[in-house]
């Protein structure tokens, strides 16, 4: 009798656990699909398989039950579609899936108070090319009216302003809000598709008296890391860091459509886990969210110290700090920003130009002269300037033919470019045609322990390429780098492009898209400088690449201010690159090449 109890309520299980679950979510959402329903513990769970539309994304035997779940950061409309769990034991096997729809129309309920500036959201779906703003619309007594958001004065009592004209993101800025801007908005293409809709509400704040600035208990050094993370943390930090690149790729694409575009995510993760080790409360939690680690991952700086020390023998990173010599940063924040970032705080100069050559200097050092100049000049109201830059420099592990030969580069618009070219007729790589990125890949064994992957679209079309861009998720990258590495090299016809490319992005917006607006408005810092509040008044990042006949060099600096019979491989078109780290398993540059 007791068998068939337990036979019935095996069944049970099976059919709920086999049930589809719709998820709806908004752009840039954090989600978590549980394998397991509440409340239920199974024993014996000897495999958990994770699938994305049918393609694996985790397989792990044995697994803790902590690893039951599936955590999506930033969840955009290329991770919509069906996940599937499936848990199979020696006696049983149970599968759970969940439909997930990023809705490209939200209702939204805001309510602030008077005084205050609003931001309204509104994103145009990644898949549409942004070729014009938005359109918003306001709901009066009077009837609907178009908002003038082609404004360009910078009249103190303009009331509205689209934040990143020309963007997927056409959130707009309600300014000192008043009672008078309570009501509907609407957000729209064009074409009358519409995007958003806020649902505006301003109540009338009470005056009070502002509190001082108080760090009371957050002044504390960072958290140890818990012995028992040993393990499990470089891999946690691992996968932060990739999923960290491929949304920075995906924000700095949006930003720049077309065009080349290169970046270092490990120069920008490190100088914003540099501040995250003296940031607290809201302000962690946003950095944290922002470079896609969890909030209670104590190992952030003990790994990326180790990281850093791993990466020693190709890529250099250094980070420092400079501050007006008024400030009294942190002990603790002085201490361990020495311990894990090899960093000890300098004062600034008394001059504009001697702080600009110092600092200037430091990066061309640093970055063994690829780069020279980061700054134009530092303003005197400059309080802290954190810095971080990397050098790589690796050589082919197969050498490319002496001679030089010229060829012609084929731009999208047809135009021909003729470029220095890097040539071999049997060369020893390895190259497949990867079916979730629908791209040509090939692998570039660099000394080091690094390798340079060249993805090329089927066809020389800026469409084609914006394609494999669109589906370039931090799951798809790491899944196509392992196949990679488990195919054996072949003798191949090469043909690649002589190339330096620099590249400096708009980073005040990037940081923005990160969601660290708190920045600039007056950050928790308590850790770093508990006498008041800082604001960062600019951020930069500057990057270099060099294809040469010897290998790959390449250099980033990132700043915060506050204040033939053989198969053949032809990159001579359009192409996107991804310099990445085998013995740290993390990318280190990312780029994509369109003007050679």
């Amino acid at each position: 009798m007791g068998q068939k109890a337990t036979l019935c309520f095996l069944l049970q299980l099976i059919f709920e656990l086999s049930s589809c679950t719709k998820i709806r979510v908004i752009p840039d959402s954090t989600l978590e699909l549980p394998c397991l329903p509440a409340n239920n513990h199974f024993i014996g769970v000897e495999e958990i398989t994770w699938k994305f539309n049918g393609h694996i994304l985790s397989h792990n035997y044995q697994p803790v039950p902590s690893d039951f779940s599936l955590r999506l950061r930033s969840v955009t409309k290329n991770k919509e579609g069906t996940y599937e769990c499936l848990l199979k034991g020696s006696d049983m096997e149970m599968v759970r899936r969940f439909d997930v729809i990023v809705d490209d129309f939200t209702d939204y309920q805001m309510k602030v108070f008077t005084k205050s500036d609003v931001k309204l959201p509104c994103n145009i779906p990644s898949s549409r090319e942004v070729s014009a703003n938005a359109l918003w619309f306001k709901e009066t007594a009077d009837g609907r009216i178009k908002l003038n958001l082609e404004d360009d004065s910078t009249d103190d009592n303009k009331k509205i302003e689209l934040i990143f004209p020309l963007d997927h993101d056409q959130s707009i800025l309600v300014i000192n809000a008043g009672m008078e801007d309570a009501g509907i908005y609407e957000c729209e293409l064009d074409d009358g598709k519409k995007l958003s809709s806020v649902n505006l509400t301003v109540e009338v704040l009470v005056p009070t008296t502002a509190l001082p600035h108080i760090c009371q208990g957050s002044t504390s050094p960072w958290e140890p890391c818990p012995e028992e993370n040993s393990r499990t943390a470089e891999p946690i930090l691992q996968e932060s860091m990739t999923e960290f690149s491929m949304k920075l790729y995906y924000y700095l694409r949006e930003i720049y459509p077309s065009g080349n575009m290169l970046f270092s995510p490990v120069s920008i993760g490190g100088v914003l886990s540099h501040l995250l080790l003296g940031a607290r409360n809201d302000t962690r939690k946003a950095i944290e969210t922002a470079i896609c680690v969890p909030h209670d991952f104590h190992c952030v700086h003990s790994q990326m110290k180790k990281l850093r020390e791993k990466l020693a023998g190709s890529l250099l990173m250094a980070s420092q700090i400079y501050y007006d010599s008024h400030m009294n940063l942190s002990e603790f924040f002085t201490d361990q920003s020495i311990q894990f970032y090899d960093a000890e705080p300098t004062k600034l100069l008394n001059t504009t130009e001697e702080n600009t050559q110092m600092i200037n200097s430091w990066v061309a050092e640093k970055t063994q002269n690829k780069i020279t100049e980061l700054l134009d000049f530092v303003p005197p109201s400059s309080q802290l300037i954190l810095l971080n830059a990397v050098s790589f420099s690796g050589q082919w592990k197969v050498k490319f033919n002496p001679k030089n030969k010229k060829g012609h580069f084929t731009k999208f618009n047809g135009d021909v470019v003729r470029v220095p070219l890097l040539y071999h007729d049997k060369y020893m790589a390895t190259m497949m045609y990867d079916p979730h990125l629908r791209a040509q890949v090939a692998r570039f064994a660099l000394t080091g322990d690094s390798s340079l992957y060249i993805l090329l679209p089927p066809t020389n079309t800026e469409a084609k390429l914006q394609e494999i861009e669109q589906r370039m998720t931090d799951r798809a990258v790491v899944q196509m780098i392992q196949s990679m590495k488990t195919s054996s090299p072949q003798p191949i016809e090469v043909t690649l492009p002589q190339i330096k490319l620099n590249f400096q992005p708009e980073m005040n917006t990037l940081i923005k898209k990160l969601g660290l607006s708190v920045l600039y408005e007056g950050a928790d810092l308590c850790g770093l400088y508990p006498q008041e509040k800082l604001l960062l008044d600019d951020a930069k990042h500057k990057a270099f690449l060099a294809l040469t006949e010897k290998g790959v060099e390449a250099g980033a600096v990132t700043t915060l201010s506050f204040s033939r019979s053989f198969p053949s491989f032809s990159a001579l078109r359009p192409f996107i690159m991804l310099l990445w780290s085998d013995h740290t398993n993390v990318p280190l540059f990312i780029g994509r090449l369109t003007e050679p």
